[in-house]
């Protein structure tokens, strides 16, 4: 696959996304640090690269508190040296603010400071709302950001998590008030949970040239044929999320993803990242790593050339 641009951002990437949510959580220093090599040395030939995090990765562990993730990647970013290889993309506003406000401007300028000195870089490349905040007036959470891009500290902004009402509104403001126009949806999408994107929102996306970087591609391990019934649930500490998936479309999607594999050769997980990959408006899709072997599968999928048949198929399944 060649490179691809990120909507009207100007950001040229490597067509998979490597997500940051595991490090120093479930991928320790030195496996996140080999991961991260292996990335930066494996997908060089598609363009830079993107690694995305969140100052929140991982509050949700026992003892921490936010901020794991970004500081391990700037510790590599600072011991290998590869920073002009990469881009960095990172998020606010999962983490409440005063008063419970995720957005509010104060709260951006300050959590955008404390990502920079994690990440140790001057410019944020791609800068996420990490989810909505309707208590807080989206003429500001813009101007916010329009004073971090203004200063030089975030090159591009993007939505996360935003419905096709309020990131219609975002640009509506942005346009009437010469503020920063959102260049990047990353919401949830895949083969077993397209709701969240398809439709609307996706042909806002497309219509006004947004670049949608999915998260959970791969469905938190789904669509890796690993979880094929409850007695497969203990095999991951993800495990329990996928009843839902086995009570909804998941077993024919996974037919139909066997059925692919068996004709391409393909892995059920390189199948579920070039579906995403072929959708209307999908840059890039984010997934995550936990070891080199795991990210060499994952980074197979370009060269897996899925035909309009198989692309229907896979799509007929999980509709």
């Amino acid at each position: 696959m060649e490179p691809r641009t990120l909507g009207a951002s100007g950001l040229r990437l490597a067509p998979l996304i490597l997500g940051g949510n595991v490090f120093g959580w479930t991928a320790d220093k030195a496996t996140s640090f080999r991961i991260l090599d292996r990335f930066a040395e494996r997908a060089s030939d598609h363009g830079k690269v993107m690694i995305d995090t969140a100052d929140v990765y991982s509050a949700w562990v026992p003892d921490h508190k936010g901020g794991e993730s970004e500081s391990v990647i700037g510790e590599w970013l600072r011991t290998s040296g590869k920073r002009d290889q990469v881009l960095i993309a990172t998020k606010v506003g999962m983490l409440q603010g005063e008063g419970g406000h995720h957005l509010e401007p104060t709260r951006i300028a300050a959590a955008a400071e404390e990502s920079l000195a994690r990440l140790g870089v001057d410019t944020i490349d791609l800068y996420f709302a990490h989810q909505d905040d309707a208590a807080t007036p989206q003429e500001d959470v813009l101007a916010a950001f329009a004073k971090l891009i203004d200063a030089g500290k975030v090159r591009s902004i993007g939505a996360s998590n935003f419905s096709a009402m309020r990131l219609k509104s975002a640009l509506d403001l942005a346009r009437t008030h010469g503020l920063p126009h959102y260049r990047a949806l990353q919401n949830e999408y895949n083969l077993v949970s397209r709701h969240k994107v398809e439709g609307e929102l996706q042909n806002l996306c497309v219509e006004h040239n947004i670049g949608i970087v999915p998260f959970y591609g791969i469905a938190s391990g789904f669509l890796t044929g690993k979880y094929r019934s409850a007695g497969d649930f203990g095999k991951s500490v993800r495990g329990g999320r996928m009843q839902a998936y086995l009570d909804g479309k998941g077993p024919a999607v996974l037919a139909a993803m066997d059925a692919v594999a068996a004709e391409t050769g393909a892995s059920l997980a390189q199948i579920a990242l070039a579906w995403l990959a072929a959708q209307p408006g999908v840059t890039a899709p984010i997934a995550s790593a936990t070891s080199t072997e795991q990210l060499d599968e994952l980074l197979g999928f370009w060269d897996v050339a899925l035909t309009a048949d198989q692309l229907e198929r896979l799509t007929a399944a999980g509709a």
